[in-house]
């Protein structure tokens, strides 16, 4: 139990340091700062999914705001441009992680139910 939220909680920190830090010191993992975004809310919304299986209406909520707050906070910073496409990035990849969590845990049920038989 410990794990799952020390790891949710390490997402949320190294996507909030790669939206907030200034350019020169963001990570950069790939040529678009499109597919950085879905993937890192991907993650981050197939933790919160996992985790929180049972309360998918907390998890949209979370993964929402966090992207939006992300975008928000943006606007603080003198070297970030706060854009509409880039919270919808986030908010896409994170529906996309927490899809994705929701059919591996059904996958995961399913087969240890088969196997009880």
């Amino acid at each position: 139990m410990l794990y799952r939220f020390q790891l949710r909680g390490l997402l949320l920190r190294l996507s909030s340091y790669a939206s907030l830090s200034p350019i020169h010191d963001r990570p950069q993992l790939s040529s678009s700062a499109n597919i950085e975004h879905v993937a890192a809310f991907a993650f981050l919304g197939f933790a919160f999914g996992a985790a929180y299986r049972d309360r998918m209406t907390l998890v949209f909520s979370l993964v929402l705001g966090i992207a939006v707050m992300q975008e928000l906070l943006q606007k603080l910073t003198p070297d970030c441009d706060a854009r509409l496409l880039d919270a919808s990035e986030k908010v896409v990849g994170g529906f996309l992680g927490i899809l994705l969590a929701s059919i591996a845990l059904r996958l995961i049920e399913r087969w240890t139910a088969a196997s009880d038989v």
